[in-house]
Parts: C-alpha cells; structure tokens; sequence
C-alpha cells in the first residue's frame, strides 16, 4: 500500500485525537498539523505543526500541500469545509476527508438541512423557516406549535453553537426572534431563523464514516454541553462524553438508525448530485416514536471523537478507513470496535464558558497507563513551556471493560493534571450510571417516574376542598375506592337520575401557557352541570379526572380548587376523582382534565317538554362571561393571526391581558335556574346550554322536529371579545352564529303568555334575561338582522 502524509486542519483536543490516531497506522509517514497545539508538536518527528494561509480560498494551502506530497487531507471543525476547501483541494489532485462545500451545507445551514430531510423523508421536528420580513409570521407559528416552550429557535448559520434558543415564555421567543432576525445579534448566521417543534428523549450522537455510497457506523455517544454537574450552567462547546450509551445500545436500535437515518441521508445526498465523503455526525433525539434527526454535522464531534476513537480495534487504524472512504471503497473495509467503554472528560480555565486567563502555566504527572491526554487549547512558551491558550483546555480520554472502570482511570488521569483555575464535571456519564445503579437496586415506582409521595400530599390538600362542598346525601369523605352519596336523604318522590360528562378542550392550552391552573377547574364542573340543569337535573355529585406526565402537585391543588369552587357554585359535592400520573404520555407540564357529574330529577319534572311547545314561544337569554369552554381551537388560531403575545393586554379591556380575559371561567347557572324551576317547571318548556356549535347546532337540540327558531341578534349588546376575534379572524357573522356563545351562554323557551314572570324570575336570582326570539314553524334556526355582525 502507498504511503500517506496527510495535512489536519485545526487547533483544538479533536486535532490532536486525529493526529494522533493518523500515526498509529504504519503507512502513515508523516502528519502536519495546521495550526495545531502545544500536544501536537510533541507527537514525535512523523508530526509537525505548521502555519498555512487560509484567506485566498485555500489556494496558498493547497498549492503548499502539493508541493510538500500530501495526499490526505483532513478538517477538523466545520468552518473550512462549509468554506469550500475541499474543492480546492480535489483542484489540484489531493482528496479530502470531508464533504464538498455543497454537501457541507448540511451543517452550514440548517434551513438546507431540515429541507433536504423533508425532501427525503429522514424522521426529524416540524419546522418552518422565517426571513426576517416574516417576523408576525413567525411569532404566529410559534403559537400554533403551541407557545414557547413547545419550540426551539435555532440561528440557520454557523453561529459558533450558540445559535439554539429555548425560550421559557412567549416573551422569550418574540425576544429570541427579534434577537435574530432583527437585531441580527448572530450576524449572517441570521439570515433566515428556522422555528421547529421542541422533542423531548434521550439525545444521542452518531458519528458514521462515508465514501457516498457505504455507511460505517462508531458506537453512539453523549456528551455534556452544560459547564455545570447535573447538567446545569451555561452551555459550552462540550465538558465531556462516553460511549456507548445505554439508550444507543437498546435492542434494535443501532439498526432503526441505521435504516431511518444514516442510509437515507447519504442515499438522499447522492440522488441530490452532492455524494458525502466524510464524517457525517447527527444529533439525534430517541422519542418514544424513534429516532428523530436535530441536526447534521458534517466533521468529527468535539470531545465525542477522544472518546469514541479510542474503541477503534486492530485491523481498523483511522488511516486506513479515511483512505478507503476518499476512495469510494469503504465497502472493502472493516471497522472493528473493542469491546468496552470510552470516556473523555475536558478540563477548562476557569472562568469558560465565560471570560478566562490565558498563558497559565500547565503541569502534567506521568499518567496512569491507558490514558491520554489531547490538547486543545494549549501552546508552547519558547522556553518550551506548555501553557493555557484557550476555554476548553485538555481532554482526558480512557477506556475500561465497564463504564465504571473506564470513568474511574480517565479521572486518575484527570488528578495528574494541574493548573490554575482549572474546572471540569465530575459526573460524567450520570445519566447512565443513574440507569445502571437503578437496575442493581431494583426499579421502584419512582424510577418509573411516578411519586407516590406527590401524590399522597395532594390528596391531603385535597380534603379539605372536598369538605367544603358536601351537601345533603354526602356519606363519608374523599380516598375511599369510591364515592358514597345517599340518595333517599334528599326525600324525593320518584327521581331520575341524570348524568354528563366533558372536558374544557383546548381552553386547557392556554392555561398551560398562561400558568393559570386555578379557574379551569370551575370551567370542568359548569361543563357537565349546566348540562345537568338544562334536563331540569339538579346537580348533587360530581368526580374529577387529573392526567399528567409529572404531578406538579401545586398545578393540580389549583385545578381541584377551582372544581371546589365550581362545586359550591353549583351546590354539588365533590365526592372523589382519579389523578393519574402517566410518564411519557404528557410533555413537560402538560395535564388533562375530565369531569362527571350525576343530578336527579323528578319524573314529571324533566326537561324539555317538547309536546308543549308552539309556535310563538318566547326564546330568553342568559349572559355568558366569555366564550365559556367552547370554540378554543379557532380562538388561538385567531390570537396567533393577531400577532399579540398571551401576556399582552386584552385589546377590549386594558385592565387585564389576553389570556387572563380568554381564561374567565364559564359560568355555571344552576342555582338560577334552580330558582325559576322552584315552582314547578310549566313555565319553562326547555332549556338549551350554548356549548360548541353555537345557537346554530344548540338550540335545535331542545325542540321537536316540527319547530325552529329565529333569533334576533339586535336585541342584546354583542360583547366587545367576541367582535374581536370575528374581526381578526374574518370570521362570517353565519360562522359566529355556528360556533361562538356571542354573549349568551343559555337559553330557555317559555310560553309567551309566561315570558314577563319568567323574567322577573331570573331577574331576582340576579340574572338579566334577554328576550332574544321566538319559537317558529320552520325548522333550524334562522337570523334576523344577521347584518349587524357582518364586517
């Protein structure tokens, strides 16, 4: 086989590992290292570091490497490549390990990429991608991918690893927008902003050599980006990392990766005419739905390659598999992989990610044998000493037949490391070591993610709520199998028992956005009872359902105080519930919500009393407080087209914001009714609860087939946030009719000789009825002057 001399292009610990590897293979003659570090000039006299221009378009470099007989070349970070000097390179005859500056958009680019993955069907995030004309677009789809912690906002350029945005509030992602595509604080880098849907899972990275055609995978690694132990602090360019990783090594797998992700992309690449050679590196998030791609890269990962090289077994050397990849026949060469672990642990300055000294003095111990150590940033004083020249100073790479054994000699060799401010974490590889010392204990509950603990102290907040709602029929209290509720003590005569079932939809969104918890559960009870009411039920228990991933168990106090309230508002006990605590079924925060609720009735008292009504009979209206529990879904589609942030404040009351007024909880009017009901039902013939669907599909639902009714529109004021959406939304006064309460939240059908007393009822149990119709022969309903809400 021909000899190889070969040219690095880079400084840091990744170089070094490159270096170092390169001269392990015995066709190796000579390494150059441009411009290398204070480790590289010591590999012996087959490496020297050299100093190369690079600001010609690499023709100064390449003309330097044809005369000195390269005939490898290979990158180290991502910069050179996304610059094109491959293609200076394959110019004057000398291959490069690395991809063609067009293949290289993959990492240069991340719109590039998350189009070509959509072209290729390659599993990753819904995106979209923003200009920066296209800011009140791209606040919209933030709130359509559900709000600010729901997404990521990532920079579509190098923007040196800092151009990934995780925004906690939707102030933070209009910030974060306006960082980029405004402000510009990314430079170039910010061109065009990419939003895509936030995943949750085990992060992986995958490093896979190339030749355009033939895969070769590395075991899977993680690293640790955050400078702090526990994952916590800044994010930096990576503290440490190990493979393999437990969640890479799950059965079957390594393969989905293989066939989902690696394959398609270079088999998606080369149908595109831009054949990868090189080092593909993806990020990868394992979601419960598979492997989903966050982003490429398209060189080897710092400080992932000092661990992972480190497995390379004989016969594979580095040297062989590079050459066997730029010349398109990797297929005729075998990777090995030892058996075993891998780890790197990165010592730096103190002070990094931040500001940090320079030239501080460094102090190597002989180190324990398997051990290495790879300078990144690091130089020689002329006297020879070796000095701190950057943030990421060191890396401490070894390998053990466990991930213990490997850890506890890669930290020796940490220990013969010394310098002034020196940090580094001590916890690499937790999250594994946390999954293994899980499994030796035995799995609890709690390792399963759920907390008993939490949920025992939620019960006892809980009790003293539920006590405030008991009433007559209450036996016993709440944390029984079940609730007890003694019928017979009510002393009714021949009751029918009457029960409903709802939720709050998509109203349980914008709570979770707004960080209101505390009224939705009011919403939950009126949603079942005012069904109740309108058969002439009175409500007398009602039960909860909580769902969550995590029990937050203030979140779900607040729910359940809410239901309480909405209990004694509707004079019904609150007489158990469920709360289920369900890891991997909810994101983050995120519950649900479902109500039951049981009422009774007399058999001679049930509503409605469809033989009685006729034509003529008068419609009366009661106020709703806002759009109730009905219609969120075209709500947040309206406020996400408006452009206003939840946190604004609520165009049509400035003494609130928007959420807060979109939040007001539906109103519950049980004890109302229950007082025009009082003397017998006769003069109320039906009622109709204005819930989705609006009067449209509602109001038909209490009358026979035979009859219709026309509604007026002009006899009550529209309140302002219904004209609001319906003008921001250019939402038909027909569709408004179909799917808003408009300000009515229930309506009743009363004999017209007995709508003046059936009013005056109401109005003494504090309501302000409105006569809003009439009772006609044609079926549907129909609108008189619908003009007044046409736009």
């Amino acid at each position: 086989m021909s000899v190889i001399r070969a040219l690095v292009l880079g400084s840091g610990g990744r170089e070094h590992a490159l270096a170092l590897h390169l001269l392990r293979s015995e066709r190796v003659e000579h390494v150059y290292v441009a411009p290398g570090n204070g480790g590289t000039s010591t590999l012996g006299q087959r490496c020297t570091n050299v100093t190369l221009p690079s600001n010609d378009g690499f023709s100064a470099m390449a003309q330097w490497a044809k005369e000195h007989k390269i005939n490898l070349v290979v990158p180290g970070p991502e910069a050179p490549l996304v610059a094109g000097v491959e293609g200076a390179f394959r110019q004057v005859g000398i291959p490069v390990f690395g991809p063609s500056q067009a293949a290289a958009q993959l990492e240069g680019s991340k719109a590039f990429a998350k189009d070509f993955m959509a072209r290729h069907h390659i599993p990753t995030a819904a995106y979209r991608t923003f200009t920066a004309n296209e800011v009140d677009e791209c606040l919209k789809y933030i709130q359509e991918l559900g709000g600010a912690r729901a997404i990521v906002l990532k920079a579509d350029g190098l923007a040196g690893g800092k151009g990934v945005l995780l925004p906690e509030s939707d102030d933070e992602a209009r910030e974060g927008v306006h960082d980029v595509l405004v402000r510009r604080v990314f430079g170039s880098a910010g061109d065009a902003l990419i939003v895509e849907e936030r995943l949750e899972g085990a992060e992986l990275s995958v490093l896979a050599f190339s030749d355009g055609y033939t895969v070769r995978a590395l075991p899977g690694c993680q690293d640790h980006k955050r400078i702090g132990e526990g994952d916590t602090g800044l994010n930096t360019g990576g503290m440490g990392a190990y493979c393999p990783t437990p969640d890479g090594t799950v059965p079957g797998m390594e393969e989905r990766i293989r066939q989902e992700v690696l394959l398609p992309t270079i088999a998606g690449l080369r149908k595109d005419g831009l054949p990868f050679v090189g080092m593909l590196f993806v990020g990868l998030m394992l979601t419960p739905r598979g492997p989903k791609v966050l982003e490429y890269n398209v060189r080897f990962g710092d400080p992932e390659t000092e661990a992972v090289l480190e497995l390379l077994a004989h016969p594979s050397t580095l040297a062989d598999v590079m050459m066997a990849c730029v010349e398109r026949r990797l297929d005729c060469v075998d990777l090995a992989i030892r058996d075993g672990y891998a780890v790197s642990v990165v010592i730096a300055s103190g002070g990094y990610p931040g500001s940090y000294a320079t030239g501080v003095p460094i102090r190597i111990e002989t180190l324990p044998s398997g051990v290495s150590v790879y300078h990144a940033g690091t130089k020689r004083a002329d006297d020879g000493t070796l000095l701190t020249a950057g943030g990421r100073v060191i890396a401490v790479s070894a390998t053990g037949p466990t991930l213990e054994a490997a850890l506890e000699l890669a930290y020796a060799g940490v220990k013969c490391v010394q310098f002034e401010g020196q940090v580094y974490r001590r916890d690499i590889a937790h999250r594994a070591l946390s999954a293994a010392r899980s499994r030796q204990a035995g799995l609890t509950y709690a390792d399963a993610g759920v907390d008993i603990h939490a949920g025992n102290a939620l019960v006892e907040r809980i009790k003293p709520l539920a006590k405030s709602t008991q009433r007559t029929g209450c036996v016993g209290g709440i944390g029984g199998f079940g609730g007890v509720f003694d019928l017979r003590a009510l002393g009714m005569r021949d009751p029918l028992l009457v029960s409903g079932t709802d939720g709050v939809g998509t109203k349980l969104r914008l709570a979770l956005e707004c960080q209101q918890h505390d009224t939705i559960g009011i919403d939950l009870v009126a949603m079942s009872v005012n069904d109740l009411i309108v058969q002439g039920a009175q409500p007398l228990f009602f039960l909860d359902y909580y769902a969550c991933g995590k029990l937050d168990v203030d979140a779900a106090a607040a729910v359940v105080g809410g239901v309480a309230e909405g209990c004694r508002q509707a004079s019904c006990a609150l007489i158990g519930g469920e709360t289920a605590e369900m890891p991997g079924m909810y994101s983050g925060d995120e519950y649900d919500v479902a109500g039951f609720a049981v009422g009774a009735v007399e058999r001679d008292a049930v509503l409605p009393r469809m033989d009685r009504m006729q034509v003529g009979d008068q419609l009366i209206g009661l106020a709703s407080s806002g759009v109730h529990s009905n219609g969120y879904s075209l709500v947040r589609k309206v406020v996400s087209q408006s452009g206003l942030p939840l946190s604004a404040p609520c165009p049509w009351d400035s003494t609130r914001t928007l959420g807060a007024a979109l939040l007001a909880p539906t109103r519950i009017y049980v004890q109302a009714l229950a007082h025009v009901l009082q003397g017998g039902p006769h003069s109320v013939l039906g009622m109709a609860h204005i819930t989705g669907g609006g009067f449209t599909e509602n109001v038909p639902r209490m009358l026979p087939s035979h009859l219709g009714a026309q509604i007026d529109l002009q006899r009550w004021t529209r309140p302002p946030l219904f004209a609001w959406l319906q003008q921001q939304g250019r939402i038909s006064a027909e569709e408004m009719a179909r799917t808003f309460n408009n300000g009515i939240g229930m309506v009743l059908v009363v004999p017209a000789s007995a709508c003046a007393e059936t009013c005056a009822a109401l109005e003494a149990a504090g309501e302000a009825p409105v006569v809003m119709g009439e009772l006609t022969a044609e079926p549907g309903v129909s609108y008189a002057n619908l003009d007044a809400w046409t736009l």
